[in-house]
């Protein structure tokens, strides 16, 4: 019997090497949309197989979904740090309760008509609970309105990124507030033990955002990448645990911090 030849070695796939100069470009013309529309899988496959078929990428190895994906989250965190520290929002948040009261809720019908899209007033967005799975999605319209036999407000409305087949009906008080914003680097020290925060959930094919109570904090020295602290959070959905770091929380607007 003739003697098995060996295997040949299969050809290695090409290493990721970047983004093209074109291909970045294109994706920095998107960083104005939702966190939740550039973080979604579907729209960062789209975008990877537009990216590995065109013709600037000939003989170029071809660009997997999560490398988008990443390229926008290390975007979103980078503008992060531009925002506004939170004991500098004592303006917008009084400006904000003056037009829309906050004792029950956002009240929603002073400030938009109904079917009306959010404006863009001073970071006035919304973000709202899906009782599908308990995640915090932005809201792109308020489609409607109602009252319950309770006389509690439910708002039906649609999520930035989803179709009119997954619009919900959701309670203004209890699932509806505006849109939580990153803690900076120099705020870690204002995130305490028992606070209530937005966790940015990272999965491997999906990132989703819920509220979760933070157990324990591990203070580190920071370095020239910023907050190395380490938070031990609950998510309030499942009452599982995770050791985060502070570029996954956003303050939650109201809260005590």
């Amino acid at each position: 019997m003739d003697r098995l030849r060996p295997r040949q070695r299969q050809r290695q796939r090409a290493a990721f090497s970047g983004f093209t100069k074109p291909e970045i470009k294109k994706m920095e013309k998107f960083l104005m949309k939702s966190r939740e529309l550039l973080l979604s899988k579907e729209f960062c496959k789209k975008m990877a197989r537009n990216f590995s078929s065109s013709a600037g990428r000939a003989g170029k190895p071809i660009i997997k979904w999560t490398k988008v994906q990443s390229w926008f989250l290390a975007r979103l965190q980078e503008s992060a740090s531009k925002v506004p520290s939170l004991t500098d929002t004592s303006k917008t948040e009084s400006r904000i309760s003056e037009t829309c009261p906050l004792d029950d809720g956002p009240q929603i019908p002073q400030i938009l008509k109904v079917g009306e899209k959010i404006p863009d007033l001073s970071g006035l967005e919304f973000e709202a609970r899906s009782s599908k799975d308990g995640a915090w999605y932005d809201v792109d319209t308020f489609l409607t309105q109602r009252h319950l036999g309770s006389g509690e407000p439910e708002v039906l409305v649609r999520f930035v990124g989803f179709g009119a087949d997954e619009d919900e009906w959701v309670n203004v008080k209890k699932a509806v507030r505006h849109r939580s914003i990153p803690f900076q680097h120099s705020e870690c020290n204002k995130v305490m033990v028992g606070d209530l925060v937005l966790c940015l959930q990272e999965k491997r094919d999906q990132l989703i955002y819920y509220d979760v109570h933070v157990n324990g904090v591990e203070r580190k020295t920071h370095d020239i990448r910023g907050c190395r602290c380490i938070f031990l959070i609950r998510y309030d959905h499942d009452g599982s645990e995770e050791r985060v770091r502070l570029r996954r929380l956003f303050y939650i607007r109201g809260q005590e911090i």
